[in-house]
């Protein structure tokens, strides 16, 4: 029971940052095309997509339910799951004007570009404390060496 509450509170806070992110990429776009009314639509939406998609994300990149899939592959499923659910709450919140081909077309970049840019920080930053660990590792089998152990 302590290890599911201590994982509700760890979705709680990945939903509190993804929809922190999410609303500073719409502020983003409202100041770009100069849109100074949010509608409670479009936040709760947000809201909504931010629930679900940690929700997909600890689904496909713990081993909560998957316990052994390659990383590609976990981002493929990932990709899979959320696209389809993130595009359907962008078309019925209306979210941008969903008649214009060039506005989904734009929409999917955004998305495809945030992904990749996320994965290329997640890998970097799996690279660099990958390396920290091999360090202490290695740190320590020398020091077991010299004690003689």
């Amino acid at each position: 029971m302590k290890q599911f509450f201590k994982g509700v509170m760890e979705w709680k806070a990945a939903t509190c940052y993804l929809y922190t992110g999410t609303m500073c990429i719409y502020l983003f776009f409202c100041t770009v095309f100069q849109n100074n009314g949010i509608s409670l639509t479009i936040l709760w939406t947000l809201f909504a997509m931010s629930v679900a998609a940690t929700l997909i994300q600890g689904i496909c990149f713990s081993n909560w339910i998957i316990k052994r899939m390659r990383y590609t592959w976990r981002s493929v499923l990932f990709v899979v799951l959320f696209l389809p659910l993130l595009t359907l709450f962008a078309w019925k919140a209306e979210w941008f004007p969903v008649d214009q081909a060039g506005a989904w077309a734009i929409f999917l970049g955004m998305f495809f570009l945030i992904f990749i840019i996320m994965t290329i920080g997640f890998d970097i930053y799996f690279r660099i404390t990958g390396r920290k660990y091999d360090g202490m590792i290695g740190q320590y089998r020398k020091e077991k060496e010299e004690k003689g152990e």
